[in-house]
C-alpha cells in the first residue's frame, strides 16, 4: 500500500525548500528518525552510524527525561537538569538534524515533507532509505469543552514552565490588596484531572512545595491552599492494589488534599464542572488523562489500532508499508495483537530493539520484539514512594530512596547525573526557587 500525504506542487517546493538526496554516501543507507522522545532517542544512541547516515526531524531539539518532569513544576528540579540536547549525540553533518514538524509522507517516493518549527512558511522534503516514526502522542481531551483553552497539560518542558508560572502568579495574586477571601481560595485551589502516575506525582510535588516552602514564604495563605484530584476510577490503576490503597490513604490523610471519584464535563476560566453538575472554583487545572494520536499519525492512510496508533508487526515494521522500510515505535504505535502500555520503558526497549534490528544487515531470522517489564515507580510526596517491581513491592521511605536511585541511573548523560542531585541538595538546604520569569 502506498501512502501519499499533502505533497506540495513541485513549483512551490522548488521555491520554498531544498530537497535532500536519499543517500549522502553510497555505502551508507539514509535513516530518518521522526521525533526525539524515548523511542527515537534510544534508536539514535544505539544505531551503528558506520552503516547509516542518521537524520533526525523533530520540533524539539532535546531529549526530555519525563519521569522527573513533575519535579520541575514547583522548582524541586530546574528545567535544564532533565533535558539533553540531541546534537550532543553527534551527527555526521550539521544539517542532519532538522528542527521541524513532519507534516506529510510519500512512501512511493520515500520522502518526508517537513515544516520548519521556527519559520512556519518554510516547507521542504527529506528523502530516506529507512524511516522510523516515533512522534509520540498528545494529551487526550476527550472533547471536553474548555480543556484546550483553560487547562494545562504536562508532557513537555514548556508545559511545566507554564504550570510553575501559574502557581507562582496565583500566590502573588492571592496576597495583593483588594483580593476577596473567596478569590484567594480560588487562586490557591489546584485541580488535577487524572489519577495516573503523572497526576499523582504532580500532586506529590505540589504537596511538598506547600509543606516545605509555602508555609515559610506565604505563612498567612498556607492554610488556604487546596488540591483536588479528580479521577473517574481508581488512582494509579496500573499498580498493585495494595500499593494503590496505600497511596490513596496517604493522600486523603493530607490536610486540604482531596480525591473526587468522578469525571469532568467542562473546564472554565475559573472553575471546572464535574459529572454531578457541581461547579468547583479553582485557579489552576492540570489535565493528565491519557493519550491521543498526533495530526501527522491521523493523516496516514495505514492500519491503526482502536486508539489511532499505527499497527506494526513484531519486528516493528509498519503494517501496510513496504516491509523493513518504515518502522514505528513509542506511543504512536502498537504491535498488532500484542498490546503494551504506553510508557517510557516500552518505548525505550522498542528503540533499542529496532536499532539492533537495523544494525543487522540481513535480519531475516532476527527474533521478534519481546518486552520485559522492569516494574513501575511513583512518588506520592513527603519522601514516600511506591515500587511495583516483578520480584517485590515496596512503599514508604525505602521505596522513595529506590525511586530516586533508579532514576539517577537512567538519566541520559553524566551531565544530568551531576545536575539532578545538585538540584535535590539545593532544594533540601535552601528551599525551592520561586522566581517567576
Amino acid at each position: 500500500m502506498c501512502t501519499v500525504l499533502r505533497i506540495l506542487p513541485k513549483s512551490l517546493i522548488r521555491q520554498n525548500s531544498r530537497a535532500f538526496s536519499r543517500q549522502v554516501n553510497k555505502n551508507r543507507k539514509k535513516l530518518v528518525i521522526l521525533g526525539t522522545g524515548w523511542g527515537s532517542y534510544s534508536v539514535l544512541r544505539t544505531i551503528n552510524k558506520n552503516l547509516f547516515d542518521v537524520v533526525v526531524v523533530s520540533p524539539r531539539n532535546h531529549f526530555l527525561f519525563t519521569p522527573l518532569l513533575a519535579s520541575t513544576t514547583v522548582g524541586t528540579l530546574e528545567f535544564r537538569s532533565i533535558i539533553e540536547p540531541v546534537r550532543n549525540t553527534g551527527f555526521r553533518q550539521s544539517d542532519h538534524f532538522h528542527l521541524a514538524h513532519a507534516v506529510g509522507l510519500d512512501m512511493e517516493r520515500r520522502v518526508v515533507l517537513c515544516r520548519s518549527a521556527i519559520d512556519g512558511e518554510k516547507e521542504y522534503e527529506v528523502g530516506y532509505d529507512k524511516l522510523v516514526i516515533g512522534v509520540g502522542a498528545i494529551s487526550n481531551t476527550f472533547n471536553v469543552p474548555g480543556v484546550e483553552e483553560h487547562a494545562h497539560f504536562l508532557k513537555e518542558i514548556q508545559d511545566a514552565r507554564k504550570i510553575r508560572n501559574r502557581i507562582l502568579s496565583n500566590f502573588e495574586l492571592a496576597v495583593q490588596p483588594g483580593t476577596s477571601k473567596d478569590e484567594k481560595k480560588r487562586f490557591l485551589h489546584t485541580v488535577i484531572v487524572g489519577g495516573g502516575p503523572t497526576g499523582v506525582e504532580f500532586g506529590a510535588e505540589l504537596y511538598d512545595f506547600v509543606r516545605e516552602d509555602v508555609s515559610r514564604l506565604y505563612r498567612n495563605e498556607a492554610t488556604m491552599v487546596k488540591v483536588t484530584l479528580v479521577e473517574s476510577n481508581k488512582i494509579l490503576s496500573s499498580f498493585d492494589k495494595r500499593l494503590q490503597s496505600y497511596a490513596e490513604k496517604k493522600i486523603r490523610q493530607r490536610e486540604n488534599f482531596n480525591i473526587i471519584q468522578s469525571s469532568v464535563t467542562a473546564v472554565n476560566r475559573d472553575s471546572i464542572t464535574i459529572k454531578s453538575g457541581e461547579s468547583i472554583p479553582c485557579g489552576l487545572v492540570v489535565w493528565s488523562t491519557g493519550l491521543a494520536p498526533r495530526p501527522f499519525i491521523k493523516m496516514l492512510d495505514l492500519p491503526k489500532s482502536n486508539h489511532g496508533q499505527l499497527l506494526t508487526d513484531r519486528n516493528l515494521s509498519v503494517l501496510g508499508a513496504p516491509k523493513n522500510q518504515t518502522f514505528a515505535i513509542g506511543d504512536c504505535s502498537s504491535i498488532d495483537n500484542h498490546i503494551l502500555p504506553c510508557t517510557a520503558q516500552v518505548a525505550e526497549q522498542k528503540g533499542r530493539y529496532l536499532a539492533k534490528y537495523l544494525n543487522e544487515q540481513t535480519p531475516n531470522n532476527f527474533p521478534p520484539f519481546d518486552y520485559k517489564g522492569l516494574g513501575m515507580l511513583a512518588y506520592i510526596g513527603a519522601y514516600q514512594a511506591l515500587s511495583d517491581l516483578p520480584d517485590f513491592k515496596l512503599q514508604g521511605f525505602t521505596s522513595w530512596f529506590l525511586w530516586r536511585s533508579a532514576y539517577m541511573t537512567r538519566l541520559g548523560s553524566w551531565r544530568l547525573r551531576m545536575q539532578v542531585p545538585i538540584d535535590w541538595m539545593k532544594t533540601f538546604l535552601f528551599g525551592r526557587d520561586t522566581s517567576r520569569f
